[in-house]
């Protein structure tokens, strides 16, 4: 029998002693008020979500010298993206309920070795179809990690820190993305384009570490998983679609909403994400050491962003703080777009911004999707809801790389604008969450 402390995660803040400091205040006290197990979970899923960001942005910043390798167009370099995005929702859904089923801790093991294998398997790929199955198979993980670890985090946050527990949970992103961009300025300086693309997929195994590290050392919230375990409708997909009645409110409602809400945010970004390391080479002429030290700075914004947004989603709530967002990244991704030619200086200014605002907006994701639903099943809703967003918000990339061969890459990149605009409509059908107990 364990001998630890329990969790405070599902009771509300502990009142503090006269005259004596409480845990959670100052600029950490939401780490603090995680207690050492709540910590551990933390490092697990930081950890497992940056090395997602990581394996996730192989390919982008290695798209240039995977079409020229495998003589390809803009739509089927496209194709990469959606496959991977459409496959994750898959994953997705799937991970949530065997969190719901077997534990948080074993479902996050198992999405970080299936995207960690799929990952260096790309790296080997003789053809065009066989690197597109394996990115396939790898988002079947990439899919399922966020989710999984956002709710066993979210397990063990109090509701007054929720939000930037979840958002630094998120800055992750931003640290696997700046360190795969690292990695592929060195990789792409020092070795030909041909075998280049293959080292940066074979780095992938990094992910094997952490899943060690993991096995031993973190656990689910006891309290949460107690809950979980007493329902008989965990991990049930017909929960979260069940309709609501006079007498009992169901879940429908929510469920669609929060598809809609998560397809927005996640087309305007993953436009983004793919295309603007392409549009700094094609259309901006940049070198590789020149598009690193551009997305430096849009890097660093996200990763403020995403530590700027968990304060501010509650503070602000988590309806604002995701309409404040949405607003802002639609303008900044059409002036991002629009920069006239020769303008490169007002590029470098304007990416600290654009990473700011794509990236704050995501920071209420992990607490609101996790408490939108009941214990039970919470890891098949946020999971199902998260990543069917990413896969119908996946046609965004897509549809920017065959724009782009008549419009211009640059041009094709403000369709990503829409997506926000439909994240700001699905907030009307959500209600507000801020300072719910996870129950």
């Amino acid at each position: 029998m364990s001998t630890n402390p329990p969790s405070q995660a599902l009771t509300a803040d502990t009142p503090p002693v006269a005259g004596e400091p409480t845990a959670q205040e100052g600029a950490f006290g939401w780490l603090r008020a995680l207690g050492p197990r709540g910590r551990r979970a933390f490092g697990g899923a930081f950890g497992g979500y940056g090395l997602d960001s990581y394996d996730y942005f192989t390919l982008p910043l290695s798209m240039v010298a995977l079409a020229a390798y495998f003589g390809l167009d803009s739509g089927q370099t496209g194709l990469f993206t959606t496959v991977t995005l459409v496959v994750s929702a898959v994953g997705g859904a799937v991970a949530g309920v065997v969190a719901d089923r077997i534990g948080r801790v074993k479902a996050l093991m198992i999405t970080v070795i299936t995207y960690a294998v799929f990952t260096v398997a790309c790296g080997f790929a003789p053809n065009y179809e066989t690197l597109l199955v394996f990115r396939a198979l790898q988002g079947l993980g990439f899919g399922g990690e966020w989710a999984v670890g956002a709710i066993l985090v979210a397990e063990y946050a109090s509701p007054r820190h929720r939000g930037r527990t979840l958002g630094a949970v998120q800055s992750a992103w931003a640290v696997g993305w700046g360190l795969a961009v690292v990695v592929y300025t060195l990789v792409f300086q020092f070795l030909d384009d041909d075998i280049a693309w293959r080292v940066m997929f074979w780095t992938g195994a990094l992910p094997a570490l952490l899943v060690v590290w993991v096995r031993h050392r973190v656990q689910d919230a006891p309290e949460a998983a107690a809950v979980r375990e007493q329902s008989a409708d965990k991990g049930s997909f017909t929960t979260i679609f069940k309709p609501g009645t006079a007498k009992a409110p169901g879940l429908l409602r929510t469920t669609f909403f929060a598809v809609l809400l998560s397809t927005g945010v996640q087309g305007g970004y993953y436009t983004l994400a793919t295309w603007v390391p392409t549009y700094l080479k094609t259309e901006r002429g940049l070198s590789v050491v020149g598009t690193g030290g551009y997305l430096t700075l849009l890097i660093s914004g996200a990763f403020l962003g995403y530590l700027t947004g968990g304060v501010l989603t509650d503070r602000l709530g988590r309806k604002r703080n995701i309409l404040l967002f949405a607003i802002l990244s639609a303008a900044c991704i059409l002036a991002y777009a629009n920069i006239p030619e020769g303008s490169n200086t007002l590029l470098l200014v304007l990416g600290f911004p654009l990473g700011f605002c794509m990236s704050a907006i995501f920071s209420g994701f992990g607490s609101f999707l996790s408490e939108l639903y009941p214990a039970a099943v919470r890891g098949t809703g946020q999971g199902f809801t998260y990543n069917t967003g990413r896969a119908v918000g996946a046609a965004f990339p897509t549809t920017v790389g065959f724009l782009a061969d008549s419009w211009g890459v640059g041009g094709a990149l403000v369709f990503g604008a829409i997506g926000y605009a439909l994240a700001a409509v699905a907030l009307i059908g959500l209600p507000e969450t801020r300072g719910k107990e996870l129950l």
